[in-house]
């Protein structure tokens, strides 16, 4: 059984914790104490209002679901303490300077840095960049207004350009541009849509290469209390923790 230390503890940590199978939780982090203290109740993990006593506790893995400053603070400090990391907000690694450090880290340390699928679908496939030529790859991605915090009454391009630019711009609603380009070993070219007739978080990856071509659309439910966040990251994350004990490998 994977022990995880959940660091964030807002609404996709709840959902992590409302359903750990294959995994427990054993310790909680939040910058806001009350939303660790709120969780602790719910879960029965403790929650610990100072870092270092918080990643001093037994556990395998500390499961990031707070933010990319939260990465930024944090992430390196969790590999120094001889934890592994799951990382959801993967903007944080659009820094090629900090990406290098924390890898650099990690194999020193012989620890690992999981990056989950997020809120789309595809990774594993387009992991073929790294060993074949891709020659480019488009994330179209359509929100609502409110969830961008934007307001306007018509479909409005929001961002056209790379995703290390863009998820500066919008570091809570882009983070699947990141993991593409981290997962093809190529740049991604990103618009960010805001369009007042969507309820759901849209996401169209188009990418073409030596392989052939492919068209994936992902339409995710946003989060309860978070449109900003799809339901799917955070399924996503209960998914690879449910596997990483599991001795049958599927995917790349």
């Amino acid at each position: 059984m994977v022990r995880i230390g959940l660091l964030g503890c807002g609404n996709v940590g709840r959902i992590i914790a409302a359903h750990q199978d294959g995994f427990t939780v054993e310790a909680l982090f939040d910058r806001l104490p009350d939303h660790a203290e709120e969780l602790a109740r719910i879960c029965g993990a403790p929650a610990f209002s100072d870092f270092q006593e918080f990643i001093s506790q037994d556990f395998d893995i500390c499961v990031e679901a707070a933010s990319v400053l939260a990465v930024r603070e944090y992430a390196p400090k969790i590999l120094e303490n001889g934890k592994n990391i799951l990382i959801l907000s993967v903007g944080a690694l659009s820094d090629s300077y900090f990406r290098k450090a924390l890898l650099d880290m990690a194999r020193k340390s012989g620890k690992k840095i999981h990056i989950p699928s997020g809120a789309i679908m595809g990774l594993d496939n387009l992991k073929v960049g790294q060993i074949s030529r891709i020659d480019s790859v488009l994330l179209r991605t359509t929100k609502s207004p409110e969830s961008l915090g934007m307001n306007v009454t018509t479909r409005t391009l929001a961002f056209r350009g790379k995703a290390n630019e863009c998820i500066k711009q919008f570091p809570k609603n882009i983070n699947v541009s990141v993991a593409l380009a981290l997962a093809a070993s190529h740049d991604v070219d990103v618009e960010l849509w805001a369009d007042p007739e969507v309820d759901r978080n849209i996401h169209d990856i188009h990418a073409l290469g030596e392989f052939g071509e492919v068209n994936i659309r992902i339409v995710n439910q946003p989060c309860p209390d978070n449109p900003a966040t799809s339901y799917l990251a955070a399924l996503s994350v209960l998914s690879l923790l449910k596997n990483l004990d599991n001795p049958l490998v599927i995917g790349s």
